[in-house]
């Protein structure tokens, strides 16, 4: 791999010491927008604070294990046993899904993901297995025994609107960013120049123990363990960085904002096969085959 992508601190979307003000363990970005960082990764929550029951939506469902955290913090920004009117997924992966089937059936929500993820979220099919052999970690080397799934939420599974709208969501347009999965999704709302970008690219090293601890910012691509189209991967970095965010919520390490972020996604996407692309790895001749031996590229 290149070099990295430093980010300032200062350019941190959040406030690290101010992160628990409502006392509901998220870090508050906007009125409407919030996160609260689960183990190695990030659960999003849009809705105003205080917003009640069905007037909120969940993005991502974290690690296994973690229910209690994010209905604990659901139940302090939006009140006691308030529920979502829907759980949104940027894909399937483990560490997004851990807590999935448990909340989707406590809170007997919709589940909305690309059409493409569907295998993943309704017991069919589990995603190709990881490549360990990508460097840059511990997490890379461990990344064998994460599990593949699937999870099956299929009672409760919808496809995202072909329309690009995202339910519950005003004003918020879904993104197909495959590369790191098929269906991967990312979020954007032009308003404010807001993206919600699962692992589409990240702030973190996630390949290393340590930058997961100590979460550093940095502009990365997606993690590189779990990625299996490298050429999806670079066209879906070029399309969020189209956009010109200002602001970004990522799967791992901390929301950043600001000019100083958005150069350096610029960098990223310009200079992706350097920065991002592992030097080696099973993936990077040839994509991997899905289930009906497809593979999944943008067009």
């Amino acid at each position: 791999m290149g070099r990295q992508l430093s980010l300032d601190p200062a350019g941190r979307a959040d406030n690290p010491d101010k992160d628990h003000a409502r006392d509901d363990s998220t870090y508050e970005i906007a009125s409407d927008l919030a996160y609260r960082r689960l183990g190695i990764v990030n659960v999003v929550f849009f809705g105003q604070h205080g917003a009640g029951d069905r007037e909120w939506v969940l993005i991502d469902a974290g690690v296994m294990g973690t229910t209690g955290l994010v209905t604990e913090a659901a139940d302090k920004r939006f009140g006691t046993d308030s529920r979502p009117s829907a759980i949104i997924l940027t894909h399937g992966h483990f560490d997004h899904v851990g807590a999935l089937e448990e909340l989707a059936d406590r809170w007997e929500v919709p589940v909305f993901a690309h059409e493409l993820e569907r295998p993943y979220l309704n017991g069919s099919a589990s995603y190709p297995p990881p490549d360990p052999w990508v460097g840059g970690g511990l997490m890379s080397l461990l990344s064998p025994f994460y599990p593949r799934g699937p999870v099956n939420v299929s009672r409760r599974l919808q496809p995202l609107p072909y329309d690009g709208s995202v339910p519950g969501m005003p004003g918020w347009k879904w993104l197909h960013t495959p590369g790191h999965t098929p269906g991967h999704v990312s979020l954007w709302r032009e308003a404010d120049r807001t993206v919600v970008a699962g692992d589409a690219f990240i702030t973190t090293r996630q390949e290393s123990a340590y930058a997961v601890t100590f979460q550093e910012p940095e502009m990365h691509g997606p993690p590189m363990y779990y990625t299996t189209n490298w050429h999806n991967a670079r066209a879906s970095v070029e399309l969020l960085a189209s956009l010109d965010p200002e602001l970004v919520i990522t799967g791992h390490g901390p929301a950043m904002k600001g000019r100083e972020m958005r150069g350096a996604l610029h960098e990223l996407a310009r200079d992706f096969d350097r920065v991002a692309v592992p030097e080696k790895g099973k993936y990077l001749d040839q994509p991997a085959q899905f289930d009906d031996g497809s593979e999944y590229r943008i067009s």
